[in-house]
């Protein structure tokens, strides 16, 4: 068995309406879709229920599709994921908050914005990166001064401040020959869904940042191949 966190009716079925869409499965077709998974019917059609309910999930005549805020949802991270970058000139973007008085909710709110857009923390309220990404900031409404430079110091020093890397490259490693070694439906979905969450956390350094030995591209083509793979749903019409 993979050495995972265990999957949840909830993200099987998610995973399932997503890899699927735009169709529109009948909730007998995702129970047993699900049954792949090792999902009992029972605790599937209690996460459907649950899904509706919460706005994820959307009942329409034909069967079940997902909600607007879910798919905006699920291609911000699909894009957070695969990461425009462009050549890198060297400088860094920065960015130093400025308010004060924020309760601990926003300020929670903002430190999770600023490491998705895949920023580091040098110090408390100094944020920074090198420029090498094509993805807007689009922080104008958020309390900070966003700045470009040269820092003085060592680039390369600076990244290893920044991020374990180290720790970043032994999970790559693990998490590719988990997949490797991964043969059924549940341990190949398994290990894919690890490699999101880690690829979420990829600081998507240019290629003269990188360390000697960086398995970044090497995990990105094995997430890409494995969407190709994952199971469709039977007897559903993509054509919707």
């Amino acid at each position: 068995m993979i050495d995972l966190p265990g999957l949840t009716a909830r993200g099987v079925i998610l995973s399932l309406l997503v890899s699927n869409h735009p169709a529109r499965p009948t909730s007998a077709q995702i129970v047993r879709a699900a049954g792949a998974f090792g999902i009992k019917e029972s605790a599937a059609r209690v996460a459907l229920t649950r899904l509706v309910s919460g706005g994820d999930l959307e009942r329409t005549p034909d069967g079940f599709r997902l909600s607007e805020p879910l798919l905006e949802r699920r291609q911000r991270v699909l894009h957070e994921v695969a990461q425009g970058t462009r050549p890198w000139s060297g400088e860094w973007e920065i960015v130093v908050v400025v308010g004060t008085g924020r309760d601990p909710g926003d300020r929670a709110s903002l430190r999770t914005r600023l490491s998705r857009l895949r920023l580091a923390e040098l110090r408390e309220g100094v944020w920074l990166r090198p420029a090498n990404l094509t993805r807007a900031l689009d922080l104008d409404d958020a309390p900070v001064e966003v700045l470009t430079g040269k820092p003085g110091r060592d680039a390369g020093e600076l990244v290893a401040s920044l991020w374990d890397l180290p720790a970043w490259e032994s999970e790559s490693q693990r998490l590719l020959e988990l997949m490797e070694l991964a043969e059924g439906t549940v341990d190949r979905f398994t290990v894919a869904t690890a490699i999101v969450r880690h690829l979420l956390e990829d600081p998507v350094l240019p290629q003269e940042l990188r360390p000697e030995s960086w398995s970044a591209d090497r995990v990105h083509s094995m997430w890409g191949a494995y969407q190709e793979e994952f199971v469709s749903i039977p007897e559903v019409d993509h054509s919707t």
